[in-house]
């Protein structure tokens, strides 16, 4: 059995922390980053290895933002209290990138309502239809996210959006949907 390093046992220099502190996050591995969000290790494994051993179960940075909390603590050394660190630490990274939206946004093009929703819809896995539903001054009054379908296909029928037209007063509307498969009919 091999002897757990303990955090005053490392070199300050090759400390998560100490390293974010001094070169700032961005220049800090996804690892490290992970390590300093779980906080600590196990008895037997040390936070860094712990947060290593998790990123290659979930391959990268894009398996691990979809994780679940089952997913999570299906893996030994991680227990509820670390999985939710996890999962808050990424919705607040999600957060963070999302746009923030002025009191109505105005839509003058169709580059416009597709910026609107891109950074969100990028990451699906699956096909979304969302309908951005205007008022008369090209203002966006809801957003709805009408349909989900499969990787490859997303079947909507026109009365769901437009019953949703009806009971929002809208006078306009875009439709959007996204290719999580990368395929473009």
């Amino acid at each position: 059995m091999t002897q757990k390093l303990k955090m005053k046992q490392i070199p300050k220099q090759d400390r998560p922390r100490e390293r974010l502190v001094e070169l700032g996050a961005s220049n800090l591995s996804s690892q490290e980053l992970l390590a300093i969000i779980i906080g600590s290790g196990t008895k037997t494994e040390s936070v860094q290895d712990l947060a290593k051993r998790l990123y290659a179960f979930f391959q990268g940075d894009e398996s691990l933002r979809e994780a679940s909390i089952e997913e999570l603590t299906s893996i030994k050394g991680i227990g509820l209290a670390k999985a939710v660190n996890i999962l808050a630490s990424l919705e607040l990274g999600k957060r963070a990138f999302k746009k923030v939206m002025p009191e109505r946004l105005v839509i003058r093009s169709p580059q416009d309502g597709a910026e609107f929703v891109m950074e969100e819809m990028r990451l699906l896995k699956q096909e979304h239809f969302v309908c951005l539903f205007l008022n008369t001054k090209n203002q966006i009054i809801h957003r709805q996210t009408i349909f989900i379908g499969s990787l490859s296909a997303s079947i909507v029928h026109p009365r769901e959006v437009f019953r949703e037209a009806v009971k929002r007063s809208a006078a306009s509307l875009i439709c959007i949907h996204n290719h999580p498969s990368g395929v473009r009919l």
